[in-house]
């Protein structure tokens, strides 16, 4: 199959040279890593893990006046994972990360079909989740609406089955066996947007139909649909910027979790400084688990880029902590600009749960992150560090006790960016 894409990028390299309208870019994202309690408190008898994972993508893009076509083909692979003299990858990552097609249906509205990524304003309930090597993506319709002003409205839908053996999707049935990872059988959405001369607001509807199971394991026809619906307001000037979000959540969840008065709210506030100097401060609260059997009040983002969020060490919603205690996180930062080809972050975090752990504690720990960026000549440089310094209710929360628990809970990395332009068009 790769020697198929090769031969497709060569054959359309040579098209580039009678048409303007081709592009072809790529990515080359190596990124070294030490992990000492990254997402998960780590015990002192346990060896830090230390490895390098590696995303490499080709692009391919073609812009007509009634449409246009964009794919991008991805790997993603961890340095040793194969032996020497193998002929093929041992995690079969190589993918189709985006293919879709932007038909023009009129002068204010087209058609997005295919495998593309979904995110709007900061990412919070939906968003690429560039960090993460792999990244996300959707297989979806969208109808886009934009007037010739500030107006825009997007409508999405998408309808998932699984892949058989014998190729394509079966003959009969519609049961969809992918879960984990708030994996949907079928989604809706509505997002509205209207941007004035220095505010803006979005709203967005959002339902996910999640396949019901029965108790041995097997599926079992109905669909439990969870809706979340919120707004995001900003407001920005030449030396404030104002970003807040305000979510809710109700229906059901994965396994018929009946989901009640399940909430996000979130406030950004930075102010710049200087030219150089930027400072600022932020809350957010998320609902948690306060109902009985069956039932819950916590509120999970879904498929936002969650690591941007909530510390970079990701202790709460990237693959974890759905269903739980919820979470209040109280931040400050402040972000130096040297020149302009190199930056450093700064941010400090507490955090707490929103409701109380089994013991009556409610205090999580402290985080500090720190991230260093360097631009070269068609390159970039970026570093970090952070460490966790975990409060009694932080071991609890995570199964960990005290005692066996690492003093030191840290985070290093360094990370190579290279976007080379092929074909500009």
């Amino acid at each position: 199959m790769t020697r198929n894409y090769l031969f497709l990028a060569l054959a359309l390299t040579l098209i580039s040279n009678c048409y303007s309208q081709f592009t072809m870019d790529g990515e080359f994202r190596p990124r070294s890593e030490y992990r000492h309690g990254f997402g998960q408190v780590i015990a002192d008898s346990l060896e830090p893990g230390y490895g390098i994972s590696t995303r490499l993508r080709l692009n391919l893009g073609y812009k007509m006046k009634s449409f246009n076509f964009y794919m991008s083909l991805q790997d993603v692979f961890v340095w040793g994972e194969n032996r020497q003299l193998k002929p093929e990858d041992s995690n079969n990552s190589f993918s189709v990360f985006e293919a879709w097609a932007d038909v023009k249906l009129s002068d204010h509205v087209t058609t997005k079909i295919g495998r593309q990524v979904l995110a709007y304003d900061d990412e919070r309930i939906l968003g690429g989740v560039g960090w993460a090597q792999q990244a996300r993506n959707h297989d979806a319709l969208l109808f886009k609406y934009k007037n010739k002003h500030s107006f825009s409205a997007d409508v999405g839908f998408a309808f998932n089955q699984d892949y058989t053996n014998a190729g394509g999707f079966a003959n009969s049935g519609n049961a969809y066996n992918t879960t984990g990872f708030f994996s949907y059988k079928t989604m809706q959405y509505l997002y509205l947007k209207n941007v004035w001369d220095n505010f803006s607001g979005s709203f967005l509807f959002l339902n996910n139909g999640f396949q019901n199971f029965k108790e041995d394991g097997s599926t079992q026809d109905g669909i439990s649909n969870l809706r979340t619906i919120g707004t995001h307001l900003g407001y920005k000037n030449s030396w404030l910027d104002l970003q807040s979000n305000i979510f809710f959540q109700n229906g059901k969840r994965q396994g018929e979790i009946n989901v009640k008065g399940a909430y996000l709210a979130g406030l950004e506030v930075k102010f710049k400084a200087s030219k150089s100097i930027s400072v600022g401060a932020g809350t957010e609260f998320i609902s948690g688990n306060d109902e009985g059997p069956g039932k819950t009040g916590a509120f999970f983002p879904l498929y936002g880029t969650n690591h941007k969020f909530n510390g970079l060490m990701d202790y709460f919603y990237v693959g974890n902590h759905a269903n739980s205690v919820g979470l209040i996180d109280v931040h400050a930062g402040a972000l130096f600009n040297f020149k302009k080809s190199s930056s450093l972050e700064i941010k400090g975090l507490y955090f707490s749960g929103e409701t109380e752990l089994p013991s009556g504690d409610k205090s999580l720990g402290t985080e500090l992150d720190l991230v260093y960026s360097k631009s070269f000549d068609g390159y970039a440089i970026k570093a970090g560090y952070s460490q966790m310094f975990c409060s009694d209710g932080m071991y609890e929360l995570k199964g960990v006790s005290k005692n066996s628990a690492s003093d030191w809970q840290n985070w290093a990395w360094v990370m190579l960016v290279i976007k080379p332009k092929f074909i500009k068009g």
